[in-house]
């Protein structure tokens, strides 16, 4: 049984096709898993001290997992990897084993000194927090101190592990992560209190990581202990994976200085707050990660081979269809942002007023569903292009931009009751305490709407796309969304007595309903402009042009056995 177990974790998935969809599937999978840790987190503990307690311990270990991707960015080791092995076998496994020692040495110290440290940066993170939250704060986030640490190998194992195509064994890594978290909550929190979430955490890092162990040792690559260091390798990658990380670094800076702003706006800010940003993260998940993931394999070679019109036509066609998928989103989530929370988080202790905040939280994150589509899809064109410094440079912007909202608008807010009455009765949360929280969701979109804009005038002016090419796609799929957003809305007004809104499954069919007239609508409004993006996906689903379906398949297939598969971008331990 366990021969049999091990064989099945280390096959090789040859084909680029079936990993892609074995990675798609895995994905959508631990999205699933992530949804309902979040829902048994907000049925458990409602949106209180204790969750904001939660959360608000990720912020430090969150950042150190940022500065491990330093050494262990696929994107960067990946390339390092495979080089070495072309040589020598021998040469693949030192390169792994330098690689390795490094991290260890490096993360252990780090962790060492944050846990020494901790007291002072918990007070630095939540200063509005009481000395019996801080307390717990400090003991959660130094049990959380492991987590980059085991997460941050277990990335770097992966590597090894998507080289040699053991995609099978990589895949099961995010689910059994929240796995483990959910096991936290369910019967460790039970025991221990609040240290049982936080161990919880730490169980699932490990089966992220044990999962992979055994592929390692059966690939010849598990780390053995070096006296000498070929610095010249490790130099290079630190080199090539710098702006990234520090990119990654800086949106962790803002969630930093967001969390200490919510720790004084009082109990559950913070958690409504990571709450909703996890509910938004599922459309951005799967329409902007999805697409600008698969699309960098192909701008990399348009720019290698010198096809520079082609790489640019490649990048519009792209946002082009991103426009089509986002933006029905973004409506849909501002319409029917009640029912969403309703159904994914609404039970137990999570409590009316708690979801009408969350949701009028979510209402201000849905801008970002295409802005940061837009941001995740024009920084790997960058990437592709060789520009690695442009795209830091936005993002350091937009991050102070969104500091400074996020900032000034809770200050505006407390100094004008007038302002904050009339933004509070347009989200309907007038009766609610503790509104100024949805400065910090505000302040989110407008600095990821900032860093789109940037990217898109840049991304433009670096390679002579006219502005006027996304003028058609822009007025197309807003009128759509428009019309969406309308329709759907009057559907819900009009339909509300045809469905019992007091229970789940009821105000799950009136979601679902009113969604897809709201899409039959958008689809008219598309088919009456002769959209190119609503033909070119309803063509493939039309019987009468098999032939077609035939010749697109066999098409995209043949493109992707030529492409490498490049596995998405690593979460931080708090977003699973």
């Amino acid at each position: 049984m366990v021969r049999r177990l091990l064989s099945t974790l280390n096959v090789e998935v040859s084909g680029v096709h079936q990993a892609a969809f074995l990675l798609a599937f895995a994905s959508i999978a631990a999205k699933v898993l992530a949804l309902l840790r979040d829902r048994i987190l907000a049925s458990t503990f409602g949106a209180g001290e204790a969750l904001d307690i939660y959360f608000a311990a990720f912020r430090i270990p969150d950042f150190l997992y940022a500065a491990s991707l330093l050494l262990t960015t696929s994107a960067v080791v990946i390339p390092f990897l495979l080089r070495r092995e072309s040589e020598s076998i021998e040469a693949a496994r030192t390169f792994i084993a330098q690689l390795s020692a490094v991290f260890w040495v490096v993360m252990i110290a780090a962790a060492a000194g944050a846990y020494m440290a901790m007291p002072a940066l918990a007070r630095l993170v939540t200063p509005g927090f009481s000395e019996e939250a801080t307390a717990h704060l400090v003991t959660l986030a130094r049990i959380l101190l492991l987590s980059p640490v085991l997460l941050g190998f277990s990335t770097l194992v992966s590597n090894v592990i998507q080289a040699h195509r053991r995609f099978f064994v990589y895949a099961l890594s995010p689910i059994l992560y929240n796995a483990g978290i959910i096991i936290g909550v369910l019967w460790l929190y039970p025991f221990w209190g609040l240290p049982g979430l936080a161990w919880g955490v730490i169980l699932g890092a490990v089966f992220h990581l044990a999962i992979q162990i055994p592929s390692l040792i059966h690939l010849g690559f598990f780390p053995r202990l070096l006296f000498r260091i070929r610095w010249q390798d490790i130099a290079s990658v630190l080199k090539l994976s710098l702006p990234r990380s520090v990119g990654l670094g800086l949106n962790q800076g803002v969630f930093m200085v967001f969390t200490a702003i919510a720790s004084a706006l009082g109990a559950g800010s913070i958690a409504i707050f990571q709450l909703a940003y996890n509910l938004y993260g599922v459309p951005l998940g799967v329409i902007g990660l999805s697409y600008s993931v698969a699309a960098f394999p192909g701008f990399a070679r348009s720019v290698t081979e010198g096809k520079h019109r082609e790489f640019a036509e490649g990048v519009t066609n792209v946002t082009r269809y991103i426009l089509f998928w986002s933006l029905p989103f973004v409506v849909l989530f501002i319409v029917l942002r009640a029912h969403i929370v309703r159904v994914i988080l609404g039970a137990g202790a999570f409590g009316w007023a708690d979801t009408r905040l969350t949701a009028a939280s979510l209402a201000l994150f849905s801008v970002a569903i295409l802005t940061q589509s837009l941001v995740l899809l024009f920084v790997r064109a960058f990437y592709a292009a060789g520009h690695t410094i442009f795209p830091l440079i936005m993002n350091g912007i937009a991050s102070a931009a969104s500091i400074a909202v996020g900032w000034g608008s809770v200050a505006m807010l407390a100094r004008s009751p007038d302002l904050r009455y009339f933004i509070d009765s347009s989200l309907r949360v007038s009766d609610i305490p503790q509104t100024a929280v949805l400065a910090l969701a505000f302040a989110f979109s407008v600095g990821s709407v900032l860093n789109a804009v940037l990217l898109w005038f840049g991304f433009s002016r670096f390679f002579r796309v006219p502005l006027r090419t996304w003028t058609r796609p822009f007025i197309e799929h807003g009128v759509a969304a428009f019309a969406l957003g309308g329709i759907a809305y009057g559907v819900l007004r009009s339909t509300a007595s045809w469905f019992d809104l007091q229970t789940f499954w009821g105000v799950l069919g009136h979601g679902v309903f009113a969604a897809l007239i709201g899409f039959v609508a958008a689809f008219a409004a598309l088919w009456c402009f002769n959209n190119a993006e609503l033909a070119r996906v309803s063509g493939i689903f039309q019987n009468r042009r098999l032939t077609d379906l035939r010749g697109f398949l066999k098409s995209a297939i043949g493109r992707i056995r030529k492409t490498s598969v490049v596995a998405p971008e690593p979460r931080s331990p708090s977003e699973g």
